[in-house]
């Protein structure tokens, strides 16, 4: 099969195309330096940006099935990934595996996320959305500066716990979902198979690392404020406190079988993930 994957060089899209690799599919990788990345059989890097959006839309003429997401740090997602929407109803694509976030469904339909959901679901070709929590990776990539600078892990989470989930569980169920006809037409929600508080995640990191790092729950404003700093825009900064207030109040707890209906095999645990990717924290 011929699969497109839109932000190949993103931490779920790189994941995605080692699944489909080994499972023996064609891959294009969208990527806004597409001559910059590692050749290899199966694969080809095409020209996809965030910032362009109707350039490198004929490469779904050339494809099966593709899979999208808006990337981190944009909050237009409708205007990033509906010209791609509408090119696939356009040629006909036989499948487009959207991700968008757990809680979009409950969103206002003119909310972006919402809004690029409701387009996919209306465009007459088949399509799965998928709605992962909070990604386990955030510990060694947006929360990673507090950790290593400090041992602290700053988030506005309250005492909430989260059933948060790994990357590369989400790449196995899109994987499944692009290149087989199973569960198509349903919005699907991901999750982890365990729901831990931050005092809980902050011990599992300490654990693995030989460190003592502590949680703190920061005024949501303060966290705010560090994004900023950290280079997010103020508008994604925003949208990461409105969802992490979510967060507080119990919305991430839910636990749903969906990554072992779909996939087959148990979720990754918060324990096997640390262990995973201690060298971050060392």
């Amino acid at each position: 099969m011929k699969v497109f994957v839109y932000g190949g060089s993103g931490l779920v899209g790189g994941h995605l195309i080692k699944e489909l690799q080994k499972n023996g599919h064609e891959v294009w990788a969208g990527s806004r330096k597409p001559e910059s990345q590692k050749k290899e059989s199966n694969l080809t890097w095409v020209y996809a940006d965030s910032k362009e959006t109707k350039k490198g839309l004929e490469i779904l003429e050339a494809v099966d099935a593709a899979y999208f997401l808006s990337p981190p740090g944009e909050t237009n997602q409708y205007e990033i990934l509906s010209p791609w929407i509408e090119k696939a109803k356009q040629v006909g694509l036989k499948k487009l595996v959207l991700m968008t976030a757990m809680g979009v469904d409950h969103a206002p339909p003119e909310a972006p996320f919402r809004k690029t959901e409701i387009l996919l679901e209306g465009a007459g070709i088949p399509w799965n959305i998928i709605r992962p929590n909070w990604f386990m990776q955030n510990f060694n990539s947006f929360w990673i500066a507090g950790i290593k600078q400090d041992g602290k892990i700053y988030f506005p989470g309250g005492n909430a716990t989260v059933s948060f989930i790994d990357a590369r569980d989400i790449a196995s169920v899109a994987s499944v979902l692009l290149t087989t006809d199973d569960f198509v037409n349903q919005s699907i929600t991901l999750t982890g198979k365990e729901s831990l508080d931050h005092v809980q995640v902050s011990k599992y990191i300490s654990f693995v690392s030989g460190k003592n790092i502590e949680y703190v729950d920061v005024d949501p404003k303060v966290f705010e404020s560090s994004l900023v700093s950290a280079g997010l825009s103020k508008d994604y900064a925003a949208f990461l406190v409105m969802i992490a207030g979510a967060l507080k109040e119990g919305f991430a707890s839910p636990i749903i079988d969906s990554v072992q209906k779909i996939t087959g095999k148990e979720p990754v645990t918060f324990q096997k993930y640390a262990e995973d990717h201690v060298s971050f924290w060392k």
